[in-house]
């Protein structure tokens, strides 16, 4: 069962603590220096926008403000420090629950420092992720959320479909 973080009642134009609820990994397609959109401040900020539309199905994914400490990590990570060069950069996004605001701990998205694994491990028969993704597929119907973390061959799929019927 799905439960609704309180601040999506806020509504924000940008991506939250609210929108993540695991580490995910997302592409950054580019990354611009723009006003901010929910009219809070005058300031500018860079702001990542990410290949993937979607941060789940359904659900539209919103750019991302980048604060000082991701804006440093994703200079670390693709070796420049200028914004125009972040483009096609994969990258974890999660919530970390200890980040300072003030006088305030709150929650805040980080990317990670580690650069996210590219290649997916493959599913086997007989693990324990071959019954999660049966579960998933009895649950879902499908396989995308399976396919998101693991690599299936076309012979498993069929394989894992059969052992569902």
């Amino acid at each position: 069962m799905e439960k609704t973080h309180y601040r999506k009642a806020f509504n924000s134009p940008y991506l939250s603590s609210a929108d993540i609820v695991e580490p995910t990994v997302l592409t950054i397609s580019q990354v611009k220096l723009e006003s901010d959109k929910s009219k809070k401040s005058k300031d500018l900020f860079n702001t990542a926008y990410f290949v993937e539309k979607e941060i789940r199905q359904g659900e539209k994914l919103k750019p991302m403000i980048l604060n000082a400490t991701n804006s440093r990590t994703l200079a670390s990570l693709s070796g420049s420090k200028f914004i125009d060069d972040w483009q096609n950069l994969p990258v974890t996004v999660y919530v970390d629950s200890s980040v300072r605001f003030g006088r305030d701990t709150v929650e805040g998205l980080r990317i990670s420092t580690e650069k996210p694994r590219t290649t997916l491990p493959p599913l086997v028969p007989g693990s324990k992720a071959w019954d999660n993704a049966k579960a998933a597929f009895q649950r879902d119907g499908n396989l995308n959320a399976v396919k998101k973390r693991m690599t299936i061959t076309p012979d498993l799929e069929l394989q894992l479909v059969g052992e569902c019927q």
